[in-house]
């Protein structure tokens, strides 16, 4: 029976896995060991709907509490600047996989040649305002949002509750491992511990001192699909003249994208790029000349898309970096370790605390699937953006491997965007959804064959539903305004336990 977790990593990986198996499951003694050794990567934090969730709804976290201490931005969705139509707004509601009954069609079919307005945060992001204004004038924060978090804020925050959980956290430089019949069976720091556990969770980042390192998993490799492996990042200090943006940006470069995160006080900025295109000194040349206000960073961020085999061996499973990694363009890392910790618990629960080999197995295979799904949604990204025809996107567009939804895209190219498309979708286990796959479509107009013709009718009433769309986003509030309510001592937050 697991009784002892060892958390190896004091990350937000680490942390946010102790936490959950903390709060969900009491009598475990849960220890996190923080190695000096093991870095954090200082760039802004990117989320998806589902980590609100996970921190609120899921672990019971007092969203006042959070707020005042990580002090989030809020994220809509992802301004692309991609594409032959240059840009769409990718947002965390239903706007292409709807149908209204008014309509002949579902949504998709009448975002040819104009995709703005499709919904509320869609006419919200076009705004660059961050909610609906309620009549006394204050915010009304909806579910779909994410948001942006400055990575040393975050562990901060994340740190205090776990130690308030319950948690014991340690500091030690990790040495090495030693193998026994079940696995692993202590890790050694270097002041001499020897520390030993029932169940060790790998949060050592791109490391993986534990399921990479000491279990030797093979890794699968995205690089057939996803062709970037570095980045050279940078920002600078919010001027008093620069809105903060609630969403997002992913921008076209010539060997890669670019990202811009949008916090409170600081604008973080990324450039994502294929080495066999571009040099290091090329690309941070090429980040330079488009953010001339930007503090580029010396260093380079290495990294490779993919993950291992199994994320669960013997008595160790691994979260976050340590258990694979997906370039950052749809901001999937904090969403697939929330999703992978809860179902964690989930079978730890259901097993009374006696994981069988079979229940391991099934949970290998349910996060084999998300992270092929991941890679999936993120091949569309780069097989059908053709805003530049640099060398770069030449050889997206007719090297990547998108094998793996072939029949989704040759059902699409013939039907369009119907909502028949998701019974030629692999299995998904991610937040995205048929939504993001029909957004990635229609926002890169991709073409199909059945096109459907609107009569005049359907071109009103598609027009009738995207200027209320509009006028009530018209009204919305930014997100300077909707933090200096959330930041008011007065303010309250409807059923949280800080209240």
């Amino acid at each position: 029976m697991i009784q002892n977790v060892l958390v190896l990593g004091g990350g937000s990986a680490g942390f946010i896995a102790a936490i959950s198996i903390k709060r969900k499951i009491p009598q475990l003694r849960v220890t996190v060991v923080r190695s000096p050794a093991i870095g954090v990567i200082g760039v802004g934090e990117s989320t998806t709907p589902n980590f609100p969730r996970h921190l609120f709804d899921y672990l019971g976290i007092s969203r006042k509490r959070f707020y005042a201490l990580a002090q989030p931005t809020w994220k809509l969705g992802i301004r692309f600047l991609w594409g032959s139509r240059g840009s769409f707004d990718y947002t965390f509601n239903l706007q292409l996989d709807s149908h209204y009954g008014d309509l002949d069609k579902p949504t998709g079919y009448y975002c040819d040649d104009d995709f703005n307005d499709a919904s509320l945060p869609g006419a919200l992001m076009r705004r660059d305002l961050a909610f609906p204004r309620q009549a006394d004038g204050s915010p009304e924060i909806h579910g779909w949002h994410a948001f942006h978090i400055e990575n040393k804020k975050f562990i901060e925050i994340l740190e205090i509750v776990a130690k308030e959980e319950g948690v014991e956290v340690t500091d030690g430089k990790v040495t090495g491992s030693e193998r026994g019949p079940s696995g692993i069976e202590a890790v050694h720091l270097e002041d001499g511990r020897r520390l030993t556990a029932d169940l060790f969770v790998d949060a050592s980042g791109f490391r993986s001192e534990l399921l990479g390192k000491a279990l030797e998993e093979p890794f699968i490799s995205f690089d057939k699909s996803l062709f970037c492996s570095k980045a050279v990042i940078g920002g600078w200090e919010r001027g008093p003249d620069e809105p903060i943006l609630p969403y997002t940006t992913a921008e076209t470069m010539d060997a890669g994208w670019a990202w811009r995160i949008d916090h409170e006080h600081l604008i973080n900025r990324g450039y994502v790029y294929c080495p066999e295109f571009i040099s290091d000194d090329e690309a941070a040349a090429e980040f330079q000349r488009k953010n001339p206000k930007a503090k580029v960073e010396p260093r380079i961020v290495n990294f490779r898309s993919g993950h291992y085999r199994r994320q669960w061996v013997d008595n160790v499973v691994a979260f976050g970096n340590s258990g694979g990694f997906v370039e950052p363009l749809e901001s999937t890392a904090i969403m697939i370790l929330c999703a992978h910790v809860q179902t964690l618990v989930d079978f730890l629960l259901h097993s009374s605390l006696e994981p069988t080999p079979t229940m391991r197995n099934l949970y290998n295979d349910l996060t084999y699937s998300s992270w092929e799904d991941i890679r999936h949604f993120l091949s569309l990204h780069y097989k059908f953006n053709g805003m530049l025809d640099t060398p770069f996107w030449k050889h997206a567009r007719e090297d990547t491997d998108v094998s793996g939804i072939a029949d989704f895209i040759e059902f699409y190219q013939e039907n369009g965007p119907t909502g028949f498309c998701r019974y030629r979708m692999p299995r998904t286990e991610s937040d995205f959804g048929l939504e993001g796959f029909l957004v990635m479509m229609v926002g890169n107009q991709v073409p199909y064959k059945k096109r459907h013709q609107p009569s005049q009718r359907e071109l009103e009433t598609w027009a009738r539903h995207k200027q209320q769309f509009a006028r009530e986003a018209t009204k919305g509030i930014r997100c300077e305004e909707a933090l200096a309510y959330v930041k008011h001592p007065g303010w309250r937050w409807n059923g949280d336990p800080a209240n």
